[in-house]
């Protein structure tokens, strides 16, 4: 192999993380800095994308800084990022106002709309998925509908790893995994002018960029960004990929029947597969090459949670949230160890569900505390996993399952998730899958690896679970309790919202089944 470092660039909804590793994989420096989300009214939650540049470029120096490392010194960059949302570029690439991210939920009323007029049955069948609110052709049809001006300005539609690359580089482009993201069609897996036009936003066809694929040069790090980063004008970037798709190839799950479990800020539950299978439960979008297909289940019901709980009831002192939790253990063996049957439904910003759905917790009695709260909550993002693992697992066969995100190298976490699903669960030795995902596209457009599958050797098992038979009869009828709990909610779901008018009735009647993931 080569000599050198790989860096893997990976774009958060509120914080940018730079990791540079070795060629063996293991991490040598690691950058991190925060980029703050903007809430300007109910269900909107913005970003300034020239802010979130800057934490990408303070991100990079301070992990260069961190692993001793020159710039250098990095043979190649991938870039990942979380998908969906609009970065939009007017037509002399300068952002057109804020970006929207993957956690706005302003264009609900669109898919509402699409629902009742049958468009999104008809997308399944075109596209391979049902838009969500916070989909980019939603968000789009949003600002056709609301902000016509911005929309005819409109140079060139991103999404966030495309703006930290088109940063990096000046060259304008996005990858075969988030061309997919409702402008392909699901069978040809290019671009379709067709299927725009079945959402009405045929308009917008010509800001689509140019598509790479995820292991090729896309570019070469400029002088502007070699000044704010640190690194060495010239240096390879390659296009990089959806940070879902990333971490499936960070864990070495490239092929079909392994299924990734991300616990980040979204519920990410995903399966490769050899054909287009779409189904309303997930979206149906590129995998990593041509006649690869990548079915994620998804809603934005994880982590996110855990992180509230830490705003809402950490206190002075307790560190960042994994700090926290680490300081809450004692806590949470005495409520695992309790009677208690409180339910918690992790819907904050999202559900699975059409309804507007609301966060939930049930049970709650003068004898609880902070301790059984957060068993709650840990097992309401869990069940929520299983949700989406039980609808992939019905049409997938599934031989093999790995997680990462969220505090799952937690053995606590970790073995909820294994007696909750009824499955062994493997974690990796490589913490940061993601950035790891997109450091090794670099590393194949350097030529430091032949493709992307050989360097999956590399990404070792630290650590096997399997079931435990009483606590997975234990998880069996909190599950049920839970989902119980989902059915008997779904019709007052919008007498909740704060969008909708006293006493309401849901705009969309309750189905038997969840969707892919809809927001808030």
């Amino acid at each position: 192999m080569s000599r050198g470092y790989l860096l893997g660039l990976d774009g958060g909804s509120s914080s940018t993380k730079a990791v540079i590793f070795d060629t063996d994989g293991n991490v040598v420096g690691i950058g991190r800095e925060a980029s703050r989300l903007e809430h300007p009214q109910a269900h909107w939650v913005e970003r300034d994308m020239n802010a979130t540049w800057a934490s990408a470029a303070q991100a990079i120096r301070a992990a260069l800084a961190a692993a001793n490392v020159d710039g250098s010194e990095i043979v190649a960059i991938g870039v990942t990022a979380h998908g969906d949302g609009l970065y939009p570029l007017d037509r002399k690439g300068e952002p057109l106002g804020q970006a929207i991210t993957s956690l706005d939920s302003r264009a609900a009323g669109i898919v509402e709309r699409w629902c009742r007029e049958g468009v999104r049955d008809e997308a399944l069948a075109r596209i391979g998925q049902m838009p969500f609110a916070f989909s980019p052709v939603t968000l789009l049809a949003w600002m056709q509908e609301h902000q016509p001006e911005r929309l005819s300005a409109l140079g060139h539609v991103l999404t966030c790893k495309d703006w930290l690359r088109f940063k990096l580089t000046g060259e304008v482009a996005t990858d075969f995994t988030e061309a997919s993201t409702g402008y392909t069609d699901v069978n040809t897996q290019r671009y379709s002018r067709e299927a725009l036009s079945m959402l009405g936003i045929d308009s917008v066809f010509d800001t689509l960029p140019a598509v790479r694929m995820p292991d090729e040069i896309a570019g070469h790090v400029s002088m502007a960004a070699a000044r704010a980063t640190g690194l060495k004008a010239g240096t390879p970037v390659a296009a990089g990929l959806h940070d879902v798709t990333a971490s499936a190839v960070g864990l070495g799950n490239v092929e079909s029947d392994t299924l990734t479990i991300a616990a980040g800020t979204f519920s990410i539950n995903e399966v490769f597969s050899d054909a287009p299978k779409p189904d309303s439960r997930w979206a149906t979008r590129n995998g990593l090459r041509p006649g690869q297909w990548l079915n994620m289940a998804i809603s934005p019901a994880s982590s996110s949670n855990l992180e509230w709980f830490h705003r809402q009831w950490g206190r002075a002192g307790d560190g960042d949230t994994g700090a926290f939790f680490a300081e809450m253990e004692a806590s949470l063996d005495a409520a695992f160890q309790s009677p208690s049957r409180l339910v918690y439904h992790p819907f904050l910003y999202g559900s699975p569900y059409d309804e507007p759905a609301s966060a939930g917790l049930f049970g709650l009695q003068g004898w609880h505390d902070r301790g059984h709260v957060l068993r709650a909550i840990l097992e309401g993002v869990v069940f929520n996993h299983r949700v989406h693992v039980d609808a992939l697992a019905s049409t997938f066969p599934i031989d093999r399952v790995r997680i990462t995100g969220g505090g799952s190298h937690s053995p606590r976490l970790a073995q909820l998730f294994s007696d909750s699903l009824g499955r062994p669960l493997e974690t990796s030795r490589i913490q940061e899958a993601a950035a790891w995902g997109a450091a090794i596209c670099a590393g194949v457009a350097a030529e430091v690896f032949p493709a992307i599958a050989s360097a999956t050797p590399l990404c070792e098992i630290d650590h096997r679970y399997t079931p435990e038979a009483r606590r997975q009869a234990e998880c069996q009828r909190g599950f049920e309790r839970y989902q119980r709990l989902v059915e008997c909610l779904r019709p007052l779901w919008a007498t909740l919202d704060a969008d909708a008018p006293p006493l309401a009735s849901p705009a969309v009647e309750p189905q038997p089944s969840p969707t892919a993931g809809a927001a808030r």
